[in-house]
């Protein structure tokens, strides 16, 4: 029986690692090439798709604020105006409590009797007054179900262009 070999007592030699007889040959050099074939395709790939969202990205904006009266522009948003026009209650009144909320689905807060509650002309959610004003300079669409706030007939007078 062989006395087991010692793992630690084993002498590299360094000299016998040397890259002077590397070689690839058949089966081994066809590996190598469709490797780097394959990361040189994903690396294409990846810049080409990098360009292509950029670009749409940066045309899209070009195109929203080169021509603002353009029929395929929709503004965001609504105007101060129109904000202002929609119908205010008072939470817990009595000729206005069937049927509305009881919590602002934007700030997840009760409405308080007495608070002003804003109720969306479409839709008729209702959300407290500041929290959906807030939201609606920036969005035409109602926070819950995105309806839109106004119907087309009455986007002209808003301000929107679709």
């Amino acid at each position: 029986m062989a006395p087991p070999s010692d793992p630690y007592n084993h002498h590299w030699h360094f000299s016998d690692l040397s890259d002077k007889t590397f070689q690839l040959h058949g089966r081994s050099l066809v590996v190598a090439l469709v490797f780097f074939s394959l990361l040189l395709f994903f690396t294409f790939l990846f810049v080409y798709f990098f360009y292509v969202c950029t670009h749409r990205r940066h045309s899209a904006t070009v195109r929203s604020t080169s021509n603002p009266t353009a029929p395929h522009v929709v503004e965001l948003g609504l105007d101060p105006v129109t904000i202002n026009a929609l119908p205010i209650f008072l939470h817990g009144a009595p000729d206005n409590s069937g049927g509305l909320e009881v919590e602002c689905s934007i700030c997840i807060s009760m409405f308080q009797e007495g608070e002003r509650v804003k109720v969306l002309p479409q839709c008729r959610h209702a959300f407290h007054s500041q929290c959906v004003d807030k939201w609606l300079m920036t969005h035409s669409s109602c926070p819950l179900c995105r309806n839109a706030i106004l119907r087309g007939d009455s986007l002209a007078g808003a301000g929107l262009i679709v």
